[in-house]
């Protein structure tokens, strides 16, 4: 119930947005707010008209989406400086979504548009409501970096027609802007071109004076004062012309139509997800630059109330903007509140300055923009893509060339699906590998060509164990072990691993099941606290068992050499030293003989307990303890009376071993006990008993012999 209410008072705080940023909001930002609102007004104005056309719409449904838009997208959204109204991409959408179900110029075509706006906004609300704006995480760095820079190009292309005074209709395909620039660059117009590129120098001059000086804004103010006092509108230059001067009207949307529903909800979903993308591509590509960090969920709302309002007052689908953002973000906006302004500007422009905007030259607007595509391609970024890892360089490159030849919405879409393919290979093959002890014996690193343990491989897992991952590690791991047979002990460290999921368990439970299937065991050393959480719901920390799991125990290595390992494979197998323990150890591999048979089975001879030993010695002088380890383990300490005879000694002459008197077998653990008392049982011994745990059980009942 809990967890409901806070979901509840989180979904109120999102639409609560705009009362955050105007309760925060300082009079020193008003300035900066304002320039960027008039600027980004100067380019919308145009845009809306153009970008409406693109859709089969009548100019005023442009407008009155980018209005809307922008004071909707502006406040309930999450970025400072993303602008959001009508764009190229979802223009041509439209067109696409509503041509088989409409004729262009008729009311109902209009209607679908509205209809297929409030749709989108439904579906992008109900993502932000779900908290599905994660689902942006997976689009990488390199995919915004690499689609913008090739949006800047094919805007610069783009703009060059409209600075020339080109007849030939826009295109987003780089190819064929190119080809229709070449045929028809005969027929530029010079007035035009004079116009566009006197904007672009007169913005390069006032921002070399001082970047502060908004000079897009006073460029494009003086190029339609050139065309009002020189009449150039009467020479063949492009103007914005005559514009709508009335306030966003309520649209006539069909409420019970389902009809229409039902075959525009494939287009609205196309829509709303190409749009969230493009918004947030463009978003993270602006907060990367002002450090401002994003909220997805938020974002989604923004976008999803944008489009809902817009086709509530007689609009069309939006999208947030490359162009106008980078124009609001170079004109210094600090807050939300320019795009309000940029939406007021427009209206006011509508309302009452509709005659004086209507002289604004086509061509200023094309320089503009022209150094806004320029801005877009971000050259350090692209260099440090380019020497850093593969995987996000081959991204860009992919999502740039995608770009510049396919339609948008499939580059965009086809960055996502390398973004989150190579997402999925990189967590579907986590890094596994083997390591041992450095030089020092403080920390654990990759193997390399050092030596190996005969009994003990210790991996590391460096990712996460799901379902999509567990059988690369399964597999080597399981291979390591086949390659070396002789390790039937293995040390699983997993500090690496963070996702852990029922498949991940029945991986390690297959694992364990193989070792012990060899008389080996597993450990797990070095895990997370979910991951242990995993272990216990699942019931594999039964299956293990407790004692297997040694935790962040620094001497996990340890606990298992002086509780788990054969000592004998140690000394007269193993030629390495390995780890630290190993160090003090004897090393008597010139004894090996083809009589000693280290892997000799459990046999059927007595045990018994240190402290029954102790009493059972008390006084008794028949029975002979006989210590089966090296003369160097001898001296660090053995039972009192004991006398010292070593394992491959025994083996090689079983006569040193009397049999008319009970014999108790000792060593450090019980492991070589249990060996030389197997090979004399085999030979006739009876009166054979083996301390139970060895030495070291004997010394944690303090029975220990004082060392000479």
């Amino acid at each position: 119930m809990t967890t409901l209410r806070n979901l509840l008072f989180e979904s109120i705080l999102y639409f609560l947005r705009p009362v955050r940023i105007l309760s925060v909001y300082r009079s020193v930002y008003l300035r900066e707010d304002l320039f960027a609102g008039l600027t980004v007004a100067a380019i919308m104005l145009p845009q809306a008209v153009a970008f409406a056309f693109i859709a089969g719409l009548p100019p005023q449904m442009g407008l009155y989406a980018a209005i809307v838009a922008s004071l909707v997208g502006g406040l309930w959204g999450s970025s400072n400086q993303l602008q959001t109204g009508p764009t190229n991409t979802l223009s041509l959408l439209v067109l696409s979504v509503l041509l088989p179900l409409a004729s262009q110029n008729t009311v109902d075509y209009w209607i679908l548009a509205g209809v297929l706006a409030v749709m989108a906004g439904v579906i992008q609300l109900v993502m932000g409501l779900l908290r599905l704006g994660l689902l942006v995480n997976f689009v990488s760095e390199s995919v915004i970096v690499g689609f913008t820079a090739a949006a800047g190009i094919l805007i610069f292309f783009n703009q060059l027609r409209i600075i020339f005074r080109l007849s030939f209709p826009t295109t987003p395909m780089l190819y064929e802007t190119a080809q229709n620039l070449l045929i028809n660059i005969r027929d530029a117009h010079l007035i035009s071109l004079a116009i566009g590129l006197g904007v672009i120098f007169l913005i390069l001059i006032l921002r070399r004076i001082n970047p502060r000086i908004p000079a897009a804004l006073l460029a494009i103010v003086m190029a339609a004062l050139a065309v009002v006092i020189f009449n150039l509108d009467q020479q063949g230059v492009l103007v914005v012309g005559e514009l709508p001067s009335n306030l966003p009207p309520l649209s006539s949307i069909p409420l019970f139509e389902f009809g229409n529903y039902s075959k525009l909800f494939t287009g609205a979903l196309a829509i709303a997800a190409i749009g969230l993308v493009e918004s947030m591509s463009i978003a993270r590509s602006v907060s990367s630059q002002t450090g401002q960090r994003l909220d997805n969920n938020q974002e989604f709302i923004g976008q999803g109330l944008a489009n809902f309002a817009s086709g509530l007052f007689s609009g069309y689908p939006v999208a947030g903007s490359f162009t106008r953002t980078a124009v609001n973000h170079q004109a210094g906006a600090r807050t939300a509140v320019s795009n309000v302004f940029a939406g007021v500007v427009v209206l006011a422009v509508l309302l009452v300055f509709g005659s004086f905007a209507g002289y604004i030259p086509l061509s200023a607007l094309g320089g503009v923009v022209i150094l806004v595509a320029v801005g877009l391609i971000h050259r350090e970024e692209i260099m440090r893509i380019w020497s850093g890892v593969t995987a996000d360089r081959v991204i860009m490159v992919i999502t740039f060339v995608a770009t510049l030849t396919i339609p948008l919405e499939y580059a965009v879409l086809l960055g996502i699906l390398l973004s989150l393919g190579f997402y999925l290979l990189r967590t579907s093959v986590p890094r596994v590998r083997v390591v041992v002890p450095d030089e020092d014996f403080k920390f654990l690193v990759d193997q390399n060509d050092d030596p190996e343990c005969l009994q003990l491989s210790v991996i590391e897992v460096l990712g996460d164990l799901y379902f999509g991952a567990v059988n690369h590690v399964e597999d080597f791991i399981l291979n390591h072990q086949r390659t070396n047979p002789g390790q039937r002990y293995l040390l699983l460290r997993l500090h690496g691993v963070e996702q852990f999921d029922i498949s991940g368990v029945h991986a390690l439970e297959r694992i364990v099941q193989v070792y012990r299937q060899r008389k080996g065991d597993v450990f797990i050393s070095r895990f997370r606290a979910p991951v242990l959480e995993v272990f216990k719901t699942s019931g594999f920390y039964e299956f293990l068992g407790e004692d297997h799991f040694l935790g962040r125990e620094m001497n996990a290595i340890g606990n298992i050499f002086y509780n788990v390992l054969d000592p004998a494979i140690c000394i007269y197998e193993c030629p390495y030293r390995a780890f630290l323990e190993c160090q003090d150890l004897p090393k008597r591999l010139d004894l090996i003989g083809a009589s000693l048979h280290l892997e000799a089975p459990p046999c059927e001879v007595s045990t018994i307990k240190p402290v029954e030993l102790w009493r059972f010695l008390d006084g008794e002088q028949s029975t002979r303890i006989i210590d089966v380890r090296e003369p160097r383990e001898f001296a660090l300490g053995h039972i009192q009376g004991a006398e010292l005879i070593s394992l491959p000694d025994i083996l090689k002459n079983h006569s040193l071993i009397p049999k008319d008197i009970p014999v108790v077998l000792n060593c450090r653990t019980g492991r070589r006990s249990t060996h030389v008392a197997y090979e004399l049982a085999q030979n006739g011994y009876e009166n054979l008993i083996i301390l139970e745990g060895g030495i070291l059980a004997w010394e944690a009942e303090n029975l220990l012999e004082a060392i000479d």
